[in-house]
């Protein structure tokens, strides 16, 4: 009887999503190889089992038994004989390369498989499976045309490339969190929404009084920053239009930040305009009401309270439709109700009134859901009223099912 490594303690402790799928981790010789052991710990969390192969000279940097007491499993360096490299790649359900050095992916893209690293993924393209490589090097290295032709080349054979982060005059591999939303997207859906253009709406907004008081709500903007990453890790063209939020978003899409719903409103007709999008997904929670004067500078409160008077801010999910009248829309509705069925009621009105080919409703003001938190008590509902999801959830997954949906309604992706 086999004794399990105890660092594997960890597998499926954050997430289910990736439970049953065996994952290969290529590690090459760039100095941020270290970064990959947070991100074999982050797939594990999520429930994948990690193999670590690396090059020569990434074992050389750091000692194989970081990767061994990081995973669990035996780090393979060099494979001799024993077909190991078919063996393991017919077990894996996809394989991400992360630090991915300029010398790797050349090698990748011209058939040379003269390091463990580059022979398994020669042997995962030719059996068809997900391939993920994250580049990281020097900027100029980065932006060598000989690098791009490769990288194109990868690209044609069915590698799905994360860029880097260009700091520093370096092309720094990415927060590996974000490698990690990218390879469990990559590997459950694949780049399905190439050439897709989609908007989506995150965050509050904030209605100002004076330059220091407003009206707000507590929204975090994550879920619409989960589908945003989610429909771009797939491939799509994506702008995410948003109010204020703390959490960090990717830094390759497009994004424009406002403050107000008016503002909102106006950074969404323009996109519409601009970019025609297929699909549109309005997951902000804009401020219903706003004052009818603002103040330019701080009311003193000396003064004790001011005498306001509000008054309603433009409805966008009314304007969107009629701006976009042949665009997928999908909306949002955040409700305080005491049963399923009231939710129902109140969304599926919502869709009616606006015109949505699909609502997500969600309960807030419970302990562990809405507003501000990772997960959401929610259910989907299409426009003849039927309730085709519900549960409780990570926003990620709920972000997965709300661009699958996009997906098949656009005939891009017909197994969902």
């Amino acid at each position: 009887m086999g004794i399990e490594h105890p660092s594997r303690d960890i597998v499926g402790r954050a997430a289910r999503t990736l439970l049953e799928h065996h994952i290969i981790l290529g590690v090459t010789s760039s100095i941020s190889l270290y970064r990959s052991i947070d991100l074999a710990r982050e797939l594990m969390r999520r429930g994948a089992e990690v193999y670590p192969v690396l090059s020569p000279k990434a074992a050389e940097l750091i000692s194989p038994e970081m990767w061994r007491w990081a995973t669990g499993h035996k780090p393979y360096v060099r494979f001799a004989g024993e077909l190991g490299h078919i063996s393991l790649s017919r077990r894996a359900s996809g394989m991400v390369i992360a630090p991915a050095t300029a010398n790797t992916i050349a090698k990748i893209a011209y058939g040379i498989a003269d390091t463990s690293v580059t022979l398994v993924a020669h042997v995962m393209i030719g059996m068809g499976k997900k391939v993920v490589v994250v580049p990281a090097m020097h900027e100029p290295m980065y932006r060598s045309p000989v690098l791009a032709e490769a990288l194109k080349r990868c690209e044609e054979m069915g590698v799905s490339i994360l860029p880097p982060v260009i700091e520093e005059g370096k092309a720094k591999i990415p927060s590996h969190i974000f490698i990690a939303d990218k390879v469990e997207a990559t590997i459950l859906r694949g780049e399905d929404l190439k050439g897709v253009r989609i908007v989506v709406t995150a965050g509050p907004t904030r209605e100002h009084l004076d330059p220091v008081r407003f009206i707000s709500n507590p929204s975090s903007g994550k879920m619409g920053v989960a589908i945003a990453s989610e429909a771009y890790y797939r491939g799509a063209y994506t702008h995410l239009i948003h109010g204020p939020i703390s959490i960090q978003t990717l830094p390759w899409i497009k994004a424009t930040e406002v403050t107000s719903a008016e503002e909102m409103l106006k950074a969404i007709e323009r996109a519409i305009e601009s970019e025609n999008p297929e699909a549109i997904v309005l997951a902000a929670a804009p401020a219903d009401f706003r004052f009818s004067k603002r103040e330019a500078s701080k009311i003193p409160s000396e003064e004790g309270p001011p005498k306001v008077k509000l008054e309603l801010t433009p409805k966008i999910a009314e304007h969107v439709r009629r701006k976009a009248p042949n665009s997928l829309i999908v909306g949002f509705a955040a409700e305080t109700v005491d049963s399923e069925e009231e939710l129902v009621e109140r969304a599926y009105r919502k869709l009616r009134k606006y015109g949505f080919d699909y609502i997500v409703a969600n309960y807030v003001g419970k302990p562990g859901t809405g507003f501000g938190y990772d997960t959401d008590e929610a259910m989907v509902i299409d426009s003849s009223g039927k309730i085709l999801y519900k549960g409780y959830m990570l926003k990620r997954e709920w972000a997965r099912i709300v661009v699958d949906l996009i997906a098949k309604s656009i005939g891009r992706n017909h197994n969902i």
